[in-house]
């Protein structure tokens, strides 16, 4: 049985640091492109950001680049999402999601496994 546990959310003051954390069981992570996605209330799910399954290639949504560093550690079944210089617009429930082929990562269509979600809260 594939699960995805997200950890590591929280409450952040403006300008702060979070480092997201998705564990992966049941299955092998080499298999699988993992991205992170982001609902806020009253929002569509958006794509946050996608690691390959090397690890070889990346990809940001537009609001979160030169912030936000995905990555992804094969040997501990985890990937990673480093959040730095937090904004407000960035509150939301982070969701990560596993996929064996992605050609369109932004697209929570794509994706097979998702885990429960972790808040993210940033606010002074």
């Amino acid at each position: 049985q594939v699960q995805l546990k997200e950890s590591g959310g929280g409450l952040v003051q403006p300008g702060g640091s979070l480092r997201l954390s998705c564990a992966v069981s049941g299955v092998t992570l080499d298999y699988y492109a993992i991205a992170w996605f982001r609902q806020a209330p009253g929002k569509v799910r958006e794509g946050v950001s996608c690691i390959s399954k090397s690890g070889g290639s990346t990809y940001y949504g537009d609001s979160v680049k030169g912030r936000f560093t995905i990555s992804r550690d094969n040997a501990k079944n985890t990937v990673y999402l480093q959040m730095n210089s937090l904004k407000p617009e960035d509150t939301a429930v982070y969701y990560c999601a596993a996929a064996p082929v992605s050609s369109i990562w932004y697209s929570e269509y794509e994706y097979d496994y998702w885990g429960q979600g972790a808040q993210v809260t940033v606010s002074s």
